[in-house]
């Protein structure tokens, strides 16, 4: 029995039991030696170092019991996840893991002790040597006289302190394995990531000043969102790291299809283009946090936030808009309206809230233009990152789709395609952040004498009647302001959406019926697009599916997959170039350093758009800057408010990711590490057809309790042009970025379903770099317009 319980321990920690039980022996042995003989200042060195390995080996014991008893609470959790039995057991489940969980951090201290005591003996140790030794009160009266057994003996001392503390900061603080409790209980690991979850956030919370979290004992926001995550990483129970899943991941990169051809899509209508990329900077400048900036200027941030901030020029304080959950000074109105370049009186009303759920928003009066613009700023703080993670569906009332369902400007397809499709569906956090705002600036709908900001601004005889709403937003924002339009749009037949790298937050019929009034513009490969619970379950089943396919996945190469995944690549594109290629690289006949040379020979990265829409509607606003389907580049008005500033903020600016390719509460460890997926593919065919079946179940039960949810409005995807491969092959790797051209097509938004694995998938989510593509897509417009206009005449 003993030795199946033995098999529970980690071998790291058994050596470090042991490792540490030697430093007691033979620090006990040296200090009965040396007590008579030396001077109690070269015997105390001795004494703490033996004493902190007995604290070390005291400590162990008792995190072993905290984790023991942890993960067996952990067992008892119900499968069925009864609602009699869940809180009791959710409250006794917390409280064993923070006892666990401080045992841990324990452990950590008394490793930062031991290493000052080694320090300590060490720097003694130094200083006897380095005086004369032919006095008595030494520590050992090591001298040419002494007994060999001492010499040796304190020399494996001092060698094991040094070796101990070294090691033993290189690993963990869990005793036990894990896996030895869980096994292949899907449940229990679900039940202990939400606890490793709900944890973290609420300490990293604290930590950024939002200690009421920390707190909280019943289910709120945060459990909600560690309950997801917690769902998320059911892969353990199969015996598949996190390491093996990142290493998945760039097999599916590699693996991906090459782009395809646009020549059947429809390229996107200027007009669409043009006002896209004229209300983009209002987006952009909803970040009147330090977060523009840190991606921009990731070296003197700090300067240029308070720059845009006005911190230097506080006496014009009083002239700025008051905005609520603005600072003293009023920076984030100074912010907004220094990047915008309006002056303070078009802003009328905002607010910079850190609350969950509720979105800061900024409205903007422009009489020249006849416009009322809405903008909502996307995810900035630790509570927007709560709403974005309460992506759980939840069921869309008729008042949050009053936009479509009492309409009478609209089409009868579309108020019947909606009322006969009950229920719809939406993303949870966003449709309650969007109810918020609604009723922040229009009130409740039923009054009849509602103080709403807007109906204030546009009523009737009022100061803006008769003016065109835009309500445009990036990321986490956009999709708000989808939501919100949808809302607003019976009351306002002449409001606009535009949704910069949205999420997707709506059904599929929803989604098309508000295809008249929203756009959705996608950048490139940008992750944002396709997050959402059903993409990223279907994202990480093909990952194993496709790691359990490559017979070569032994623990050195999952360490290398998972590290070119955590860290940027040298390389643009990872795509394989050829099928023979492919073919190679999954059946091993090349190895992964020759494959890796060949994916370097420059790739365009393009994801997948799909067919047409119809009954494209024409925007009447700045119909006077146009003239037959051409933009005018004479206007005055326009050009100074929404002209782009030709600066240098459009640069691109490398992502650090952090010299990390570890978890520390999930490790691989020799003792622990099981690949699945090392044997040989005849051998592992069982395997392989287990873990589709596997796959098949996670994606039936993904779309049984959570239904897809998609891309609101009309989706526009602006692509890189492909190049010349012949001139690219001539070009410089650094140069590649800057020469790209980029055409804007419209996309299906079942082509969105799917994450697609790209080294650019995070950087494309950049507003800037959305921003800078919208330009490039006017200068190329015109540029043609020019010339065919110079070949008529």
């Amino acid at each position: 029995m003993w030795v199946s319980g033995l098999t529970k321990f980690r071998r790291t920690a058994i050596f470090t039991g042991v490792s540490n039980l030697l430093v007691i022996i033979l620090g006990g042995l040296l200090v009965i030696e040396a007590y008579p003989l030396c001077d109690s200042q070269y015997v105390v060195p001795f004494v703490l170092v033996s004493v902190a390995a007995v604290v070390r080996i005291g400590v162990m014991i008792q995190t072993g019991i905290a984790q023991e008893t942890t993960a067996k609470c952990i067992l008892q959790c119900p499968s069925d996840g009864t609602v009699v039995a869940d809180p009791v057991i959710r409250l006794e489940r917390r409280i064993r893991y923070k006892k666990w969980l401080w045992w841990s951090r324990l452990s950590m201290v008394v490793l930062v002790l031991q290493v000052v005591c080694a320090t300590y003996l060490i720097l003694k140790t130094t200083e006897y040597f380095s005086k004369d030794r032919t006095s008595s009160g030494c520590v050992l009266e090591l001298d040419s006289k002494s007994s060999w057994w001492k010499q040796k003996l304190l020399a494996l001392f001092m060698v094991m302190i040094c070796f101990v503390a070294l090691v033993q900061c290189f690993i963990g603080s869990d005793v036990l394995k894990w896996r030895s409790f869980y096994e292949t209980h899907d449940k229990a690991w679900k039940h202990h990531y939400r606890e490793v979850f709900d944890h973290g956030l609420r300490e990293t919370l604290c930590c950024l000043g939002r200690f009421r979290y920390m707190s909280t004992m019943e289910e709120d926001e945060v459990y909600s969102v560690a309950q997801l995550l917690g769902d998320l990483v059911a892969y353990r129970a199969s015996g598949t790291g996190h390491l093996e899943l990142l290493a998945g991941l760039v097999l599916l990169q590699r693996g991906r299809k090459s782009s395809e051809s646009f020549d059947e899509c429809i390229e996107a209508p200027e007009m669409h283009i043009w006002e896209a990329a004229a209300l983009h900077k209002f987006a952009e400048a909803a970040y009147t946090g330090p977060l523009l900036d840190v991606g921009r200027n990731p070296f003197i941030f700090p300067c240029v936030w308070l720059h845009r901030q006005g911190v230097l020029c506080p006496w014009r304080r009083s002239r700025r808009p008051v905005l609520a959950g603005d600072n003293w000074w009023r920076g984030h109105a100074a912010a907004f309206l220094k990047y915008v370049n309006l002056p303070p009186e078009v802003l009328r009303h905002g607010r910079i809230n850190q609350v969950k759920c509720e979105a800061a928003y900024f409205v903007v009066v422009l009489h020249s233009l006849r416009c009322v613009v809405i903008t909502i700023r996307g995810t900035e703080t630790p509570e927007d990152l709560i709403t974005d993670g309460l992506c759980k569906e939840c069921t869309l009332s008729a008042e949050d789709l009053a936009g479509l369902i009492n309409c009478h400007h609209s089409h009868s397809d579309v108020r019947k395609s909606v009322t006969s499709s009950f229920p719809h569906y939406g993303h949870s956090g966003i449709v309650e952040a969007a109810r918020e705002i609604f009723m922040q600036i229009e009130g409740n709908p039923g009054e009849h004498e509602s103080s709403g900001l807007l109906s204030t601004l546009l009523g009737v005889g009022c100061e803006c009647f008769g003016y065109e709403v835009r309500v445009v937003g990036h990321s986490l924002g956009g999709a708000i302001a989808a939501l919100l339009g949808i809302r607003l749009y019976h009351l306002y037949p002449n409001l606009r959406v535009y949704a910069y790298g949205p999420l997707p937050c709506v059904d599929l019929a929803v989604a098309n019926a508000c295809s008249g009034f929203v756009t959705s513009i996608i950048f490139g490969n940008e992750f944002s697009s396709c997050l959402s619970i059903g993409s990223v379950l279907r994202l990480r089943a093909a990952a194993i599916t496709s790691l359990s396919e490559y017979p070569r996945a032994d623990a050195d190469t999952i360490f290398q997959l998972a590290r070119q995944f955590l860290y940027k690549s040298k390389c643009e594109s990872s795509e394989i170039t050829s099928a023979q290629d492919q073919s190679d690289y999954y059946s091993g006949a090349i190895p992964i350093e020759d494959l890796n040379h060949r994916l370097c020979r420059s790739q365009t990265e393009i994801s997948t758009i799909g067919n047409t829409e119809e009954d494209i509607q024409e925007f009447p606003l700045w119909s006077e800057a146009t003239r037959c389907g051409r933009v005018r580049s004479d206007n005055s008005e326009f050009t100074n408010y929404f002209a782009s500033e030709g600066n240098s903020e459009h640069e691109e600016h490398s992502l650090w990711v952090g010299d990390r390719t570890k978890d520390q509460g999930d490790e691989i460890h020799d003792g622990e590490f099981t690949n699945p997926f090392a044997a040989d593919v005849n051998s592992n065919s069982d395997l392989v057809s287990h873990l589709i079946d596997v796959v098949q179940t996670t994606e039936n039960e993904a779309a049984s309790n959570h239904p897809d949810i998609y891309l609101p409005g009309l989706v526009i995807h602006i692509v890189p042009e492909p190049k010349n491969s012949h001139n690219a092959l001539w070009t410089p790797f650094r140069l590649r970025g800057k020469e790209n051209h980029y055409k804007a097509y419209i996309a299906d938004r079942e082509k969105f379903k799917d994450i697609v694995v790209s080294p650019s998938m995070f950087l494309d989510h950049l507003p800037w770099r959305c921003h800078m593509a919208l330009q490039k897509l006017l200068e190329a417009r015109n540029a043609q317009s020019s010339d065919g206009t110079s070949l008529r005449e």
